[in-house]
C-alpha cells in the first residue's frame, strides 16, 4: 500500500462522525454491521476517487 493509499484511508477515519464511531462500538450486532458497511463503503469511494486521480 502506497502513502497516498494510507492517507486516503487516514483521512476517511478521521472524518468518520460520532454516529459511526459510536455504532461501530456498540453492543448491538445490527448497529456494529450497519456501521461496518458504512465505513466500508466510505473507504471504498474514496479509494475510487484516487484511482480515478490516477488513471
Amino acid at each position: 500500500m502506497d502513502d497516498k493509499t494510507k492517507a486516503r484511508i487516514l483521512g476517511v477515519i478521521e472524518r468518520a462522525p460520532q454516529w459511526l464511531r459510536n455504532d461501530l462500538a456498540a453492543k448491538d450486532a445490527s448497529a456494529r454491521a450497519r456501521a461496518e458497511e458504512a465505513l466500508a463503503a466510505m473507504l471504498a469511494d474514496a479509494l475510487d476517487e484516487g484511482n480515478e486521480a490516477a488513471g
